[in-house]
């Protein structure tokens, strides 16, 4: 995993990205918690994220959000970290040439800063993201949601209601053309502790289910992913 910085309106984006496996797989940009509240590119959701796409031959870039860590700059309140995204996602583009097709994934804050940036980047393809904080920000954004994609919870997550995030997918499901694979995580809490594995697990088959979109039968059978 190579450790880089990227160009942001703030100054530089500390960053880790690692490639896709092959051209045919795309890369996933992963958002991290609150920066007011610990939240780091190296937090253990965001960690586990990354290693589920990654397992299933997905470039990952994990980021930190302008004020944390060396990421140059000031939380401002989500406008801020949405232009560091966009940024980060800029990056991708112009500088790798093996990313033709692009992810978003995050957590809890960063699930939030996620489904915005999807709705101002159409290239983006597929979305998973955990413990959305739908009581505490407006996701009426979403209308239409752009693509379909995955959402998790932990039904034992004492800061977010579970009612506002069936709320959410309730409302994503009801658009034409959007399905949402809502997985609750039963025992688990906001941050999936004691769970990861199992997160892992059904982020895992989520991906797996959308690869054929990209990578046929053939590439499995000779090995190239």
């Amino acid at each position: 995993m190579a450790d880089i910085f990227i160009k942001g309106q703030e100054g530089r984006i500390e960053a880790r990205y690692l490639p896709p496996r092959t051209v045919l797989h795309p890369v996933v940009t992963i958002l991290h918690p609150h920066p007011l509240q610990g939240g780091r590119m190296d937090n253990d959701v965001v960690k586990a994220i990354g290693c589920a796409f990654h397992r299933h031959g997905f470039g990952t870039l994990r980021f930190n959000f302008r004020g944390v860590g060396r990421s140059e700059g000031m939380y401002s309140g989500g406008e801020g970290e949405l232009n560091d995204a966009a940024a980060v996602i800029d990056w991708v583009q112009s500088s790798q040439r093996v990313a033709h097709r692009l992810w978003i994934a995050g957590f809890s804050f960063g699930a939030w800063i996620a489904m915005q940036l999807l709705m101002r980047r159409p290239e983006i393809e597929g979305f998973v993201i955990a413990s959305p904080p739908a009581h505490a920000f407006d996701f009426n954004f979403l209308a239409p949601c752009p693509v379909s994609g995955q959402i998790l919870y932990g039904n034992k997550d004492t800061i977010v209601p579970k009612e506002s995030v069936d709320n959410l997918v309730d409302k994503l499901n009801g658009q034409r053309g959007i399905k949402i694979r809502y997985d609750v995580i039963d025992g688990a809490d906001h941050s999936f502790n004691g769970y990861l594995d199992e997160l892992q697990e059904r982020i895992g088959d989520y991906i797996g289910s959308c690869l054929p979109k990209y990578v046929s039968e053939t590439d499995y059978n000779l090995g190239k992913i």
